[in-house]
């Protein structure tokens, strides 16, 4: 599994450098997310999905890990620059009711300061 991370002040920014967020890597992806977050006690974070075309059930599954884990300390989270078929699944799945969803990696930081 591909990814990059970076902090630009208080808030860590995780880009999947993938084509697929689907069940061959979202354990991976889980325990990446709970390591990056609790390690370093991340309060918001960005997922950049700018690389990432399609996307499954365990794709989401491992993106609720990471709301759920932000949650409990009390943090923030925004997925930014969904392709159209990953933004597609977030609202049929109605996860938008529950994750906020960004254009650009830029505005979810704006939202975060």
């Amino acid at each position: 599994m591909n990814y990059e991370t970076k902090k630009i002040g208080d808030i860590t920014v995780f880009r999947l450098n993938e084509n697929r967020l689907d069940t061959t890597i979202s354990g991976l992806l889980k325990g990446e997310f709970t390591k990056v977050l609790k390690v370093n006690e991340v309060k918001k974070f960005v997922i950049d999905l700018s690389q990432v075309e399609s996307c499954d059930s365990s794709g989401l599954s491992a993106i609720l890990i990471a709301n759920r884990i932000i949650s409990s300390h009390d943090g923030e989270i925004r997925l930014a620059s969904p392709s159209e078929k990953v933004l597609s699944l977030i609202k049929v799945t109605q996860l938008d009711r529950v994750l906020s969803v960004t254009q650009t990696v830029d505005e979810a930081i704006e939202q975060l300061k």
